[in-house]
């Protein structure tokens, strides 16, 4: 398979979430999505405001929000929103409540999508769904509510459940979104051939903390 370098650069949310994230790494991070022109980095809302100082509009910043469990109020979802739109991110992640889609609480499930986005303004909204936890009609659904909702993308996986993502899911989402709708791919995404797949499979966005390696690692 061919890989086309720059489009994959362009598509990388260069990202770091681990529980143990240090200032140093999270600005290595930072460092290396200058050099290469990365779409943003993804990164914990803690460092958000340092972050964004540090980049100073070179990269967009992308905060994650509810994560990665989603099961917090929307309240504090939306506070969460709130502080990091303060803190001059461009960019938020958030998970869905996935037992409330179990229940068949998807009224509740689409009024917080819209309250976040509301909360977000003008910036940028992914919904992340954890596709490795929901059944094909359920997923869906979320193609359906996400498109209803007025968030900006779709994104498959935290990386921290029980999968990532899978060309099918990243097909299937761009099936049945709609065209307000993008698609980011996360997850166990580790290869330049591997992301190359993803975007051919329709997704806009990578979520990934190893393909900016593997690059360094050619060149």
């Amino acid at each position: 398979m061919s890989v086309d370098v720059e489009r994959i650069v362009r598509s990388v949310d260069h990202t770091l979430l681990k529980v143990d994230a240090s200032w140093p790494q999270i600005q290595a991070l930072c460092d290396d999505a200058i050099r290469y022109g990365t779409a943003s980095v993804c990164i914990p809302p803690a460092y958000a405001e340092k972050a964004v100082e540090y980049m100073d509009g070179r990269i967009p910043v992308c905060v994650v929000i509810g994560f990665p469990n989603g099961y917090s109020t929307t309240a504090s979802k939306i506070f969460e929103a709130q502080d990091a739109i303060r803190c001059g991110v461009s960019e938020v992640d958030m998970v869905i409540n996935v037992g409330w889609v179990k229940s068949g609480f998807y009224d509740k499930v689409l009024d917080e999508i819209r309250e976040i986005k509301k909360a977000v303004g003008d910036k940028v909204l992914k919904v992340i769904i954890e596709t490795c936890l929901l059944t094909e009609d359920e997923k869906a659904k979320m193609c359906e509510i996400v498109t209803q909702s007025g968030a900006d993308y779709i994104k498959t996986s935290t990386g921290f459940s029980t999968g990532g993502a899978t060309l099918d899911d990243v097909k299937l989402m761009r099936r049945l979104c709609g065209a307000n709708v993008k698609v980011k791919a996360a997850g166990g995404i580790h290869t330049l051939e591997e992301a190359q797949a993803f975007l051919d499979a329709g997704a806009d966005r990578l979520g990934t903390s190893s393909v900016i390696a593997a690059l360094k690692a050619v060149n």
